[in-house]
């Protein structure tokens, strides 16, 4: 059994650390577009690729735009935090308790 939760808890903090670099790219994509890039800028166009399809999620289901302001990216951002808190607390739980 201590196996099985050293694995459990080695998978949960590998998912964390992914959720911690999207986190870091949707951050990049909101300061990004503060300024006028190159469309054709192969990082800008991999930070576009990359944040868009969840973004226009959200931005459909929350209107979360005001005065020319988006505040998608914030809400992204804290439900990824919420999503990796709830990987942690499940897994210590289950491998520990």
């Amino acid at each position: 059994m201590d196996f099985l939760a050293t694995l459990l808890l080695a998978v949960v903090r590998i998912l964390s650390l992914a959720i911690q670099i999207y986190i870091y790219v949707v951050i990049a994509r909101a300061i990004v577009s503060w300024v006028s890039p190159d469309p054709y800028n192969p990082i800008v166009r991999f930070l576009y690729n990359v944040t868009d399809p969840p973004l226009d999620r959200i931005r459909r289901v929350l209107p979360l735009q005001f005065g020319g302001l988006d505040l998608s990216p914030i809400a992204l951002i804290f439900g990824l935090y919420f999503i990796s808190m709830l990987l942690n607390s499940l897994a210590y739980r289950i491998a520990f308790g």
